[in-house]
């Protein structure tokens, strides 16, 4: 009995202490505004001053290394390809054999029959020559004879030229970049037999659509990346605009000189940031500092310790950032972060926002198509 009673005892003092140490580390539940005799909690806000930054408008275009110097060598006339003397991407030099086209052998009797009328001629000339000096001829004859020697001279000259094989050679020095026929092939007059260009007029070629065409000016700096080169940017300008539009594309080709960079060839394909003005000492904020309501798309500024909404109109966008042509002054201290439901009016509490990395920002979200800004700088 006695146990049972001790028993009983100790049950009870377990839980007895067991209620107290839940209700000591169990918070009440009860929310924060209960907590604080119901004033609501002051949001916190991160902040940024409006400073002056510059902003660069672009067009986002692509396009692929070409050479504007080339070369395709025809036959001039039909008949075998009796030597090769190239492959693609031998350098040749200008006035170097690159190939021969075989002639007709029918011309052989010919030939053989002219060496033995030119002889005939010659014999007649000397004889003729010698008579006219004893004064047995007249003067004329060695005139009449000296004429026939030359013409068939001529003809004897212009036929072995005949038989000769065409011997095709470089215009220009330049790298061979496709040879269309094969050792013996049979080719017809004007066959395109060779290709060739001269790697120093490698250029970028693109497109612009029509609704920029008139942008694009030349002299324009331009970002250039090429995948070949894992997108190293490279340096470059506009060389030249072409003075009409493709009708059926509705676009203008224009033609990109690197200033300097990796070796080109042709058929690279590239990415193109033209660069078509440059705004400076203009107010940019961060995309997150936009938030959009009925009334448009608005901005919250901190003015003595409160959000207070301003509506804003927006310029160029880049990447992260974006122009504010009105609506933001300098100076204005502009939230970027805990703005999502804010009201204006609401008290906060405000802190710097960390500084991000300078730079410039690439980016084409809410640009127009085919066209992207960037940045340089940022708010102080």
């Amino acid at each position: 009995m006695k146990k049972k009673f001790l028993f009983a005892v100790l049950i009870i003092g377990i839980l007895v202490a067991a209620g107290i140490f839940f209700f000591q580390e169990v918070p009440s539940g009860k929310p924060e505004v209960e907590q604080h005799a119901g004033k609501k909690p002051v949001p916190r806000v991160e902040v940024i001053t409006a400073s002056k930054s510059k902003i660069s408008k672009t067009l986002e275009l692509t396009g692929s290394v070409e050479p504007y110097r080339v070369a395709r060598l025809a036959s001039p006339a039909e008949g075998p390809v009796v030597g090769i003397r190239v492959r693609e991407g031998d350098l040749v030099k200008v006035g170097e054999s690159v190939l021969s086209i075989g002639r007709k052998k029918g011309v052989d009797a010919l030939i053989a029959s002219l060496r033995e009328e030119l002889k005939k001629e010659e014999d007649n000339l000397i004889r003729t020559k010698r008579l006219v000096e004893s004064e047995a001829l007249p003067g004329e004859q060695l005139d009449q004879a000296r004429a026939a020697y030359e013409k068939v001279r001529a003809q004897l000259a212009q036929a072995e030229e005949r038989a000769q094989d065409y011997i095709i050679t470089a215009p220009w020095t330049g790298v061979v970049s496709r040879v269309n026929v094969k050792e013996g092939e049979f080719v017809a007059p004007r066959a395109v037999l060779l290709e060739m260009y001269d790697p120093a007029s490698l250029v970028v070629r693109a497109a612009v659509p029509e609704n920029y065409a008139a942008a694009v000016s030349v002299g324009m700096h331009v970002d250039v990346r090429l995948d070949a080169y894992y997108d190293e940017v490279v340096q470059g300008r506009v060389e030249r605009v072409y003075p009409y539009l493709d009708s059926r594309l509705r676009t203008r080709t224009v033609e990109i000189a690197l200033i300097e960079g990796p070796r080109l060839l042709p058929g690279m394909f590239a990415r193109l940031n033209v660069v078509l003005e440059n705004l400076d000492d203009v107010v940019t904020v961060p995309t997150e500092a936009l938030v959009t309501r009925p009334k448009g798309r608005m901005i919250f500024v901190v003015e003595d310790g409160k959000a207070v909404a301003r509506t804003v109109e927006t310029g160029v966008e880049s990447g992260n950032r974006i122009q504010i042509v009105s609506g933001i002054q300098f100076g204005d201290k502009i939230i970027i972060a805990g703005n999502e439901k804010l009201k204006s009016g609401a008290e906060v509490h405000a802190g710097e926002a960390q500084k991000s990395g300078g730079g410039k920002n690439k980016g084409k979200a809410g640009s127009p198509p085919g066209q992207k800004n960037e940045e340089g700088g940022g708010m102080q």
